[in-house]
């Protein structure tokens, strides 16, 4: 049951040092940008747009109700990003946005594929999103932020076209590693396995990128995939995850080599009708490294501040949980171990002010 936050709650969540390790930075188009940008490079581009009650990301938002209306308007969505520019101007747009709700670490999915697809150049991809993060960081620093922002990327494979290609973007992304922490699995899962981007992994962990990989929520054959991703693949983290909650063995598994879970509850509610928040809770509560994220905010009405303040309301979480559900995703971040505990020293100074436990 909802519950309204008083004054004081909503402080504690709006100061609280946050995370955000799965946001794919397409997802973060909103409207007002796209039309920018369609004007911009004379792109035709109308999406259904709607004005719901409490909005939280702008005045209009994509108007769809379920994944296949999400992405009718989600693919056609990046006709609009075809230069250098406009990549940059989005993921600076995503980085002072993050960095208002102090995120203090984000690590940002992107897709090259479905850009690459479409003849936008891998080098215009990457270039435009590292020249934007780093924009985003020196603004929000200047701006006087107590914690600059720092970001990492994470380069996605798309699980709907062939390993081969997925391949072939390996192989270019190799000579832009300096920018990208690691590599993902994301877009249709129906039909297309972990086990069939196994070469691919097992390529990229040889290049040393870091691993991780989408296992949506009640996909078919959840369960399998899961096992797949731990033990085929052997990835470092799950993105959304929670039907491990139906096999206690492989929980088991998560629990023993601290694999995280970087759950979006607020995406959740609209995919699959039901946000979760009680898989979410109990595998917090039996060790599982549950982090809480916003997926694709411009979508989704919610950036990760939305989405941290959503399972206070809607699933009761208390101070504790939500403190929990950060520091792991400090402890599961791609970054040095003396950025981590910088990270982890700001949320223990965090949660002593507040007089709660780590």
């Amino acid at each position: 049951m909802a519950t309204l936050l008083d004054q004081e709650t909503q402080t504690f969540l709006a100061s609280l040092p946050k995370a955000e390790l799965h946001v794919h930075l397409e997802g973060t188009l909103e409207p007002t940008l796209a039309a920018t940008l369609a004007k911009r490079n004379k792109v035709s581009f109308s999406p259904p747009l709607s004005t719901p009650t409490g909005s939280t990301v702008g005045a209009k938002t994509y108007a769809f109700h379920d994944l296949t209306t999400f992405l009718e308007i989600y693919y056609p969505a990046l006709s609009v990003l075809v230069t250098q520019r406009d990549f940059s101007d989005l993921a600076k747009a995503y980085v002072r946005k993050a960095a208002s709700q102090n995120v203090v670490r984000a690590e940002i999915f992107f897709d090259p594929q479905a850009h690459t697809r479409r003849g936008v150049p891998f080098s215009t991809v990457i270039n435009g999103i590292v020249e934007g993060t780093q924009l985003g960081m020196l603004e929000t620093e200047m701006d006087g932020h107590a914690t600059p922002i720092s970001v990492g990327l994470i380069m996605c494979f798309l699980r709907d076209e062939s390993a081969e290609s997925a391949m072939e973007t390996l192989e270019t992304a190799k000579h832009y590693k300096e920018h990208i922490v690691g590599v993902g699995l994301d877009s249709d899962e129906r039909g297309n396995p972990p086990r069939k981007f196994a070469a691919v992994y097992a390529r990229a962990k040889e290049l040393g990128f870091r691993t991780t990989m989408h296992c949506d929520v009640d996909q078919p054959g959840s369960i399998e995939h899961i096992r797949q991703a731990l033990h085929e693949i052997g990835v470092e983290r799950i993105d959304h995850g929670t039907n491990v909650i139906e096999d206690d063995g492989l929980v088991d598994v998560l629990v023993q080599r601290g694999i995280g879970l970087t759950c979006c509850p607020m995406s959740n509610r609209i995919v699959c009708k039901d946000w979760k928040g009680e898989e979410m809770r109990s595998l917090l509560r039996r060790g599982v490294k549950v982090t809480v994220n916003s997926d694709d905010p411009a979508y989704f009405d919610g950036y990760v501040g939305e989405n941290v303040a959503f399972v206070v309301r809607e699933g009761g979480w208390t101070r504790e949980e939500v403190v929990r559900a950060e520091r792991n995703a400090f402890e599961i971040a791609w970054v040095s171990e003396e950025e981590r505990g910088k990270l982890l020293g700001k949320l223990e100074a965090f949660a002593k002010e507040w007089g709660v436990a780590m």
